[in-house]
């Protein structure tokens, strides 16, 4: 039986989604039980073939959405159980969630394994992912034939997820589908990205991720490199196998994680089964952002990648964790959870990584509003930025997807170190006597958002007219505007000095110069929301802080201002 109807084809894209989806959990296993510094050309190869398939199932949902279809990726039964057989292929090998090692990078290359020249589409029960899609392909043409082209791709443009709309950073192209060719440009990226060029070269026509002097292999044929231990060259080809540079392969050097991980095998309440359950509720979460942004959200697809990177460290932590038995670790855990309500509110800083947001607190974009002048006025929110419960921001500087994190920090050689003084801010204040007014000030923290003063006084100034209730108020509103809470202010109440916050919002925002720069500013907390470091030390919980996004700040994780030396843009 052929794809032969609108409705048919819709359902095979939505398979080609689960298909796509499949891949990921075996390949980020096996990528994150490699140890740190071992197996480096292994790890890159299975980090690029992870992000093509993030990229092939985009490109299958922009297909799905282009036909008036509706991808979903939050559902019961859309993260499969493993071990499995791959969605409706032939059930000729099984997939298991395992460690690196010689016999999971076999499967790895029979999930991968080229369509014989002349093989038959197959909608169901394929034997290879080639056949499958070859069958979509038909499909397209079809229906396109049988209802007309513009029937057939009626769904609306703006959902498509493109390269000016959304940051990816592996090889390949996201292709915005809207009619026939685009979506068989789409199809043809997948597929030669898996099989090579047209089953008649190893090549897939991309460059390599990590090495752009080097062209790029199927997925398939990079499988093959780390089975020979050597690179493909230009002039190889299949029969000839890879004839190019060696490079070391320690199967040893893995974690020895339990295959397929198992919930049940933890009881209630220990570290391993709360590890495996925020794992599973972090990766669903990411799902629904990955269906919002195919829903009419497409910058949500990036932030869903930088997620991803943000979810290895639960995988590495699970990989590592003894399982109790003396010889395997717990291993990663996928499965789907619904939506998890009432979380806590914190931000996490990830060790020479983002800062991951928890809690569902909004994300908007806040500027300074100046005068002629540019004495600093007030601010203003010009966006607020969609968001979902869990998500993370670049601090590195340098992420395409900013303010998300995109990974790049991973590919750079971020110094995340700083010399804050993580001391109570209250033992490192200067203290400031005035009239009925006590201004306490740590310059540490200072942004240099410019609201301490204008061209006629500031606060040091008036300190000393404070008696006066017009100088005091100035006082009041200077201290107030300034982001970093770097000036503080107590008043007399009930006879006693108290320190007085404005009330803030719970939020995050990514602040800018004003509207007439293009410089960006840091992050800026408010709302006292806990921030926790990477060793799980939760610092002094303040009114508002801002943090250090430009990646330069010698105050990390707090600004000092760098950013406007260095002309930081987003």
């Amino acid at each position: 039986m052929t794809i032969s109807n609108l409705a048919s084809l819709r359902k095979h894209l939505q398979w080609a989604i689960e298909l796509e989806h499949a891949t990921l959990a075996p390949y980020l296993s096996a990528l994150y039980s490699i140890k740190d510094g071992t197996n480096i050309e292994s790890a890159e190869v299975i980090k690029s073939v992870f992000l093509e398939e993030m990229l092939h199932m985009a490109l299958a949902a922009n297909i799905l959405n282009a036909i008036g279809g509706t991808p979903r990726f939050d559902y019961d039964g859309f993260i499969p159980t493993y071990p499995t057989p791959l969605p409706h292929g032939d059930g000729s090998f099984i997939v298991n969630l395992g460690k690196f090692s010689p016999e999971g990078v076999k499967t790895f290359m029979k999930i991968e394994r080229p369509a014989e020249t002349d093989a038959e589409p197959l909608e169901e029960n394929y034997h290879s992912i080639g056949q499958f899609y070859l069958a979509i392909i038909e499909g397209l043409k079809s229906c396109c034939e049988a209802l007309g082209e513009e029937a057939v791709f009626s769904g609306d443009p703006a959902w498509q997820l493109t390269a000016e709309t959304t940051y990816y950073g592996g090889a390949g192209h996201l292709i915005a589908v809207t009619d026939l060719s685009s979506a068989l440009d789409a199809m043809k990226e997948i597929v030669e990205q898996g099989e090579g060029l047209d089953h008649a070269s190893v090549f897939d026509g991309d460059h390599n991720m990590f090495h752009p002097e080097r062209e790029e292999v199927g997925h398939y044929f990079r499988f093959q490199e780390i089975l020979e231990g050597r690179s493909y060259q230009p002039g190889d080809t299949a029969e000839s196998g890879p004839t190019g540079d060696a490079f070391t392969v320690d199967w040893d050097a893995v974690h020895n994680m339990r295959t397929n991980p198992d919930i049940n095998d933890y009881p209630p309440d220990s570290p391993e089964r709360e590890k495996m359950e925020a794992l599973a509720q972090g990766y669903s979460d990411m799902l629904r952002m990955m269906e919002r942004s195919f829903a009419g959200e497409p910058r949500l697809f990036g932030e869903t990648v930088g997620t991803m990177f943000e979810l290895r460290h639960l995988i590495k932590e699970l990989v590592e964790m003894p399982s109790g038995d003396g010889k395997t670790t717990v291993g990663s855990y996928f499965a789907y959870r619904p939506p998890a309500h009432a979380h806590k509110c914190w931000i996490e800083i990830r060790e020479s990584g983002p800062y991951a947001v928890h809690g569902d607190i909004p994300l908007v974009r806040k500027t300074r509003v100046t005068s002629a002048e540019g004495e600093a006025l007030t601010w203003a929110t010009t966006e607020t930025i969609a968001t979902d419960e869990v998500y993370v921001l670049c601090r590195c500087g340098q992420s395409k997807t900013k303010p998300f994190c995109d990974g790049t920090h991973d590919y750079i050689d971020f110094d995340d170190k700083g010399s804050a003084d993580f001391a109570p801010i209250s033992e490192t204040q200067e203290i400031l006597e005035g009239d009925g007014i006590r201004v306490k000030v740590d310059n540490s923290y200072c942004i240099h958002a410019k609201y301490c003063f204008n061209k006629t006084s500031g606060i040091r100034a008036l300190m000393p007219e404070s008696g006066s209730a017009n100088a005091k108020s100035q006082i009041i509103s200077m201290v107030d505007r300034c982001p970093s809470g770097t000036f503080v202010y107590e008043l007399p109440l009930d006879g006693e000095m108290t320190e007085i916050e404005p009330d803030m919002p719970r939020e995050v925002a990514a602040i800018s110069k004003d509207s007439r720069s293009k410089t960006a500013g840091p992050l800026w907390v408010s709302g006292g929301v806990p921030i926790l470091k990477s060793d799980g030390t939760q610092l002094e919980t303040r009114n508002r802080v801002t943090l250090c996004r430009c990646g330069k700040s010698k105050n990390k994780p707090f600004c000092d201002g760098t950013h406007a030396t260095i002309d930081f843009e987003e």
